[in-house]
């Protein structure tokens, strides 16, 4: 299973991070010690939503559209 997440900054309401991973729990505990040089600086971060994808295809099309600027309009109305 892949998952597409969105974390928001806890100090910076207004921060968001976007990725994929197959372990949500590692890899939020790794974005809140600092070990991931794009979002150390925002730190703490809580997860904001998720979502659980069985073709790994999607999931990495799915998160390239988060990226994107439609994406984000979309996540930051939907999501």
């Amino acid at each position: 299973m892949k998952y597409v997440y969105i974390l928001q900054s806890v100090e910076d309401g207004e921060r968001y991070y976007v990725g994929l991973t197959d372990d949500l729990k590692e890899r939020l505990k790794r974005h809140n010690e600092g070990s991931v040089p794009h979002t150390k600086k925002y730190k703490p971060w809580q997860m904001k939503t998720y979502l659980g994808f069985s073709n790994e295809k999607q999931a990495i099309a799915f998160e390239r559209y988060l990226k994107s600027p439609s994406g984000r309009a979309f996540a930051k109305k939907r999501l």
